[in-house]
């Protein structure tokens, strides 16, 4: 299957109901095609769960939601056994066995309860009681996150970060954008997502991904960029060589998407911060934040 095309159609649908905001939905699918899960942060109320339903819905492909909260339990979310009127024990699978599974203000549930996500999102299987199950081929988990300034939330760990392949920040929208969000609110009983992709054809996609190039140029550049985090002052904690595989298969991703067979250092550099930013840990920056400090290292780098 041609992945451009099947990109323009799923935007094609996603449009129906999202004003603007189309480069966070490319690369929401990037992700998807790279096997990668992906964490929306931005304050409520600018479609972050909107985006992921609305992606999700392009797919015939099972859909499972969690919401976030203090008291949400491991259980809530993986399921749980339980004795039966026989006395025979039964298994309730919780909504992580889906294909897309969307974690709405994950920084809201308990750190037990996110920290206990590290094996569904690493290694796709899941352990209840003695038994571990994998999880449905594909399976993509897209979690939404507000801003630490928000009322209720709390950080999430860095080494549950990692597992994220990117992180994608989603802003204000411009006037225009939101001038047409209220007109698709106007008629948005009427308007109905098709599911132009299957699971198969995602799988499809997700192999043609491994087959895209990277030259030693750009493998050498995502070192030195990954490095370059491990040295800058402005820095206390560098990325993992987990980003480093990340950058790689976004890389690929993007390439297909974009109808090429090789990787480029400039898909690097389009990566680099929702490759980086939740990966890294800056020192106080007076003001330029962690996209600025991954901006100077792009810049600075031949």
């Amino acid at each position: 299957m041609d992945a451009k095309a099947a990109f323009d159609a799923v935007m094609g649908e996603v449009q129906k109901k999202i004003a603007g905001k189309l480069d966070v939905v490319q690369l929401m699918f990037i992700a998807m095609l790279a096997n990668g899960h992906v964490m929306l942060e931005g304050v409520p109320g600018v479609a972050k769960t909107t985006m992921a339903k609305t992606l999700a819905d392009t797919v015939q492909a099972q859909f499972g939601r969690v919401q976030g909260m203090p008291d949400l339990d491991i259980r809530d979310i993986i399921g749980y056994t339980y004795m039966d009127d026989g006395n025979q024990v039964q298994l309730k699978k919780g909504p992580i066995f889906c294909n897309v599974l969307l974690i709405d203000e994950l920084n809201r549930a308990a750190p037990r309860t996110t920290t206990s996500l590290l094996e569904a999102l690493e290694e796709r299987q899941v352990t209840i009681g003695s038994q571990s199950m994998p999880l449905p081929k594909p399976f993509m988990a897209i979690a939404t996150q507000n801003p630490l300034n928000i009322e209720g939330t709390t950080s999430l760990p860095k080494v549950l970060c990692d597992r994220f392949l990117m992180r994608l920040s989603v802003d204000y929208a411009s006037m225009e954008d939101e001038q047409q969000m209220l007109r698709i609110k106007e008629k948005e009983a009427e308007i109905v997502t098709k599911k132009v992709l299957t699971t198969d054809n995602i799988v499809e996609l997700q192999k043609a991904v491994k087959e895209v190039v990277v030259p030693d140029d750009v493998v050498a550049y995502i070192t030195r960029v990954v490095g370059a985090t491990r040295k800058n002052m402005q820095i206390v904690m560098g990325a993992s060589p987990r980003s480093e595989i990340s950058f790689m298969n976004c890389a690929k991703a993007k390439a297909l998407v974009d109808g090429r067979k090789e990787a480029t250092i400039d898909d690097i550099k389009y990566l680099a911060k929702p490759v980086l930013s939740h990966r890294i840990v800056v020192r106080s920056t007076g003001g330029v934040g962690v996209n600025g400090v991954i901006n100077g290292i792009i810049a600075t780098l031949k």
